[in-house]
């Protein structure tokens, strides 16, 4: 046996130690630079307990942001993925959609926009995870919750319930999309970027309504989906009694608070769907949800054993086509972190980048440390993460007064906390970041007239004919889903009526009036090929009236209906079941008394010719005659060409003075405008409609409009699109922003001296500040393109932002210059705020 002098094991032991605390230190500087990037081709496991997922044993936090690639065309999907990541995101997440991959049963299209491997490979590309809803139901608000239509026409069927002719399409689509994504080696285990898959989509809304086999439902579809081995987790959002071992997520606006929890001891806390703003139907006004309210609600989550959130939407994209659910606007969800457009908002993709910064700060405690609540006051609590008997400590400090500031006194120190607002504290001592303190810029959208593209359209114009008798005959009007079965949003409707001389009204003043009762979703009504008016329902009650008088003539006359759909539903029991359309037409105020002709017969034509003949192609429209075009009323058809835009900006038609329809891009439909149906603030819902640079060429770029109302094309424009309207608001009172720190071998570190408050501008692209608009030190007040000063304001406050920023791309203005503070200091008592509009372009 060999002796050891006991000063030489006191030696070993502390070189040992030092050398293990060396490493694993070293090892966590490396994770401080980039911990959450997927290596691009390693196989990784993936797990999960009751903390988190897990991926080759390590503990991650996951900011995930919803992209769905076919909102946005593929040339665009690499710029918004790289967005999200500079955004703080190590996720994207995307539905699968049914219907444009099976437009036509057994028939698939995996190409183009619909490339659902090239958009993963993608995301993995740019070193980010994956999370796969595959549903097959999104719903999503596209157009019939991502169902192919064929799917209402199986015998027998009923969607989304313990039915064998649904299950059956549904495993078969399920296993075609898991399938291709093993033969495309892109879920984690294999070295692809999924980590985490959905089946189906917020069941538990409509379980109920199928009783015992909606719960067997639930349990089939998840021993179906476990049964393709993908070897990643699955979850099923909203799912309470998800089976083990899927995992029940939550979605809404404030999971942290309204989660009842996973279903069993060993699932994380997964949040699906925070909801970034509500998507629009027309008819709506505008949908705000505030960068501030968006930061409390991931950090609520997070300080409560969240590990992992996911933005609905990030971007929301484009609904092209007729891809909209029932009457959602092309334009989706547009408030997003990236707009429509794929324009970074401000302030809400940097607060939000921020915070995620800030909970990362705090990553090691949160995964190392235990939890407890320490109540501060009635309103006021400390979250915190501790390991006992070492420094590793976070706190998350909240004021949950919605009305009043309030100071929170936490281990001897105070801290000021506006109105609901959570204040994150990575030592339990450091206040790097409060909810509603924005210290990045922000921004405004603009729209700007193109030069190039407006020289002159010349419109010419083609009036859709009513068709005089199509055959297609029953005794009385078919249902307008299963007519147009989803290949167009029109249908006609067409009788004729014999009246006598003593069937009319022998006052002149004295009309009949023609009623036609409807499912939905809207008619134009036609007499005698007079167009004479129309009606729709709505989002909430698509069900309408439709009553005009009508000067019927003595003898034969055509009664001509034109249904228009906008878009099928998406949600909701019994989906198969629902409909649309004339159920029940009189004529009112004849001689005779009220007359019920909806058993008369009825001939039927899908469709309109001009959609028939691709009159909105190349091709297709010499095959009608053109006019110069005007005023219409009743289905008409223009048609106009147009150059590129000038610069590289995104482009979009501005439908100023048309009624409703649709507009075709050199062949390409990008979407259903409706300027007629305005919002209680009397304005249309949603006037620019996106053109997405792909679409054109340099000159002679084709634009088709069907316009099914009433319009006049005089007025159309072709815009572009920037946010070079940039701004900044900081007050006196506001923390340094938390990009001044960073974790270090497990410390908080300051990456500056000068931790006083300061204005940050940073303009797009490589873009410079060409002028200051307005500036203010003082109190003023409102928002970034509508700033107004206050009370008092300092006189220098636009000669210190010209001075510091002018001819910059980016710029940063303490609030302590000492030009702001100078003896004609106005209102010196006062706390004062920093408001800055300034414009950005390039470089003449």
């Amino acid at each position: 046996m060999v002796q050891v002098e006991p000063g030489r094991i006191l030696l070993i032991t502390f070189l040992s130690t030092l050398l293990i605390t060396s490493s694993i230190a070293q090892k966590e500087e490396e994770e401080e630079v980039d911990p959450d990037s997927p290596e691009s081709t390693t196989p990784k496991e993936v797990t999960y307990d009751s903390r988190s997922l897990l991926v080759n044993g390590k503990r991650m936090l996951f900011f995930s942001g919803s992209i769905h690639y076919p909102r946005s065309p593929p040339d665009a999907w690499p710029d918004l993925i790289r967005k999200a990541k500079m955004g703080g995101l190590n996720m994207v997440e995307t539905y699968v959609f049914w219907n444009v991959h099976e437009p036509v049963q057994g028939k698939y299209n995996f190409e183009g926009e619909y490339d659902l491997v090239k958009f993963i490979k993608l995301i993995q590309q740019h070193k980010m995870f994956a999370m796969l809803r595959v549903g097959p139901f999104v719903q999503g608000e596209w157009n019939h919750g991502g169902l192919p239509y064929w799917l209402r026409e199986v015998p027998n069927i009923i969607f989304r319930c313990d039915n064998e002719p649904f299950k059956m399409h549904m495993k078969k689509f399920v296993t075609l999309v898991i399938e291709k994504m093993k033969q495309a080696k892109l879920f984690a285990p294999q070295g692809g970027p999924i980590i985490v898959s959905q089946i189906e989509n917020e069941y538990n809304t409509i379980q109920l309504a199928f009783r015992e086999r909606g719960d067997s439902y639930v349990q089939w579809a998840a021993k179906m989906a476990l049964s393709l081995d993908t070897k990643v987790p699955w979850i099923m959002c909203k799912q309470k009694d998800a089976p083990d071992p899927i995992i029940n997520t939550c979605n809404g606006r404030h999971c942290g608070d309204t989660f009842t929890g996973p279903n069993g001891p060993n699932k994380p806390f997964l949040w699906t769907e925070n909801w970034t703003a509500q998507f629009r139907v027309f008819g709506d006004p505008p949908s705000q949800r505030s960068a501030e309210d968006l930061a409390f609600s991931i950090i609520r989550f997070c300080s409560k054993n969240g590990t992992l959130v996911n933005y609905y939407m990030y971007h929301g994209g484009t609904n092209f086509g007729r891809t909209s659910s029932s009457f959602t606007t092309t334009r989706y969800y547009d408030e997003a972190p990236l707009d429509e457009f794929g324009l970074i908002r401000e302030p809400k993709w940097g607060h939000l980048k921020d915070a995620h910064r800030a909970v990362n700060l705090c990553k090691r405690a949160l995964f190392s440390g235990s939890p407890f609540v320490q109540k501060l006051g009635p309103d006021q609590e400390a979250r915190v993460w501790e390991q006992p008997g070492t420094s590793l400590c976070s706190a998350f400090l909240t004021n949950n007064n919605t009305k009043k500031p309030q100071a929170l006194r936490f281990r001897g120190q105070d801290y000021q906390l506006p109105p609901r607002s959570i204040s994150i504290l990575p030592d339990c001592k450091t206040e790097v970041f409060n909810s509603q303190m924005i210290t990045t810029h922000h921004n405004s959208r603009n729209i700007v007239r193109s030069i190039a593209a407006n020289k002159n359209f010349n419109w010419e114009m083609y009036r859709e004919v009513v068709p005089d008798d199509p055959g297609n005959k029953l005794n009385e009007p078919r249902e307008l889903y299963e007519l147009t079965k989803d290949t167009s949003d029109y249908a006609w409707y067409i009788t004729k009526l014999d009246l006598g001389r003593r069937d009319l009204p022998m006052k002149n003043e004295i009309l009949p009036v023609l009623r036609v009762a409807s499912l939905g979703h809207g008619l134009h009504c036609y007499v005698n090929g007079k167009y004479i008016g129309s009606a729709h329902g709505s989002k909430v009650e698509k069900s309408f009236v439709f009553q005009k008088p009508v000067e019927f003539q003595a003898g034969s006359n055509q009664i001509a209906l034109l249904g228009f759909l906008v878009g099928l539903p998406d949600s909701g029991a019994y989906m198969e079941k629902r409909y649309a359309g004339p159920r029940s037409i009189t004529i009112l105020g004849l001689n005779t008394g009220t007359l019920d002709i909806t058993l008369n017969t009825w001939s039927h034509q899908v469709g309109l010719d001009g959609e028939k003949n691709q009159i909105y192609t190349q091709n297709g429209f010499p095959k009608v005659q053109w006019v110069k075009g005007g005023p219409s009323e009743g289905v008409t058809w223009y048609k106009g060409y147009f150059d590129a835009p000038e610069g590289d900006n995104p482009v979009a038609v501005k439908m100023t003075g048309m009624g409703k329809g649709m507009v075709y891009i050199n062949g390409r439909n990008i979407g259903r405008y409706w300027m007629s149906y305005l919002s209680p603030l009397k304005r249309p819902t949603q006037s620019e409609y996106h053109i997405p640079r792909s679409y054109l060429q340099p000159t002679m770029n084709l634009i088709v409009i069907v316009e099914d109302e009433k319009g006049d094309p005089k007025n159309i424009e072709i815009v572009l699109v920037d946010r070079d309207t940039i701004c900044g608001f900081i007050t006196e009172n506001h923390l340094p922003s938390v990009r001044l720190f960073e974790g270090k071998g497990g410390k908080l570190v300051a990456l500056e001296k000068d931790l006083k408050p300061r204005v940050e501008l940073a303009c797009p692209g490589q873009k410079q500040i060409v002028a200051v608009e307005f500036a203010s030190f003082g109190d003023p007040f409102g928002a970034c393109g509508h700033y107004v000063e206050g009370n008092c304001t300092s006189p220098v406050a636009k000669k210190v932002v010209e001075k510091f920023c002018l001819g910059k791309p980016s710029c940063k203005i303490p609030l302590d210059t000492p030009d702001l503070h100078n003896k004609n200091e106005a209102c010196p008592e006062m706390k004062k705020t920093f408001a800055i509009q300034a414009k950005c372009a390039f470089k003449a």
